[in-house]
């Protein structure tokens, strides 16, 4: 593994164990609402109507949108649990780029370094 691999892989291990701390710090306030917020998310990208996998790719389009690269992250990562081929998830990506415009761009930027961290684990 290349030294430039072994940090975007780093880095977003570095990210996964961010979110899993903070989430449980979040959790750890036991607040109601909060806790149907988080439930409610979750059951979201449950399969439905739509399968997972779509569900997935449209939670990506719509981060790369609102310009979230941790959400962006997330969904890259769920992207490739649920079965999404690099392609189907740059093809998307496409989508939200039209959507968004060029500030977009920085978001498919970063999305790049993810999925190559990604290709690198294995998971996609």
């Amino acid at each position: 593994m290349n030294k430039n691999m072994t940090s975007k892989t780093n880095s977003l291990e570095e990210s996964r164990k961010n979110r899993e701390m903070k989430n449980k710090k979040i959790m750890d306030l036991d607040h109601l609402g909060i806790k149907r917020f988080f439930n409610l998310d979750h059951n979201t990208y449950q399969d439905g109507a739509l399968p997972a996998q779509t569900k997935e790719l449209l939670g990506l389009v719509a981060s790369a949108v609102l310009r979230c690269n941790d959400c962006i992250d997330y969904h890259l990562e769920q992207c490739a649990k649920s079965g999404s081929t690099k392609e189907e998830i740059i093809d998307a990506m496409n989508v939200a780029l039209v959507v968004g415009g060029s500030i977009v761009i920085p978001h498919l930027r970063h999305s790049i370094s993810t999925i190559e961290a990604l290709e690198e684990e294995g998971l996609l």
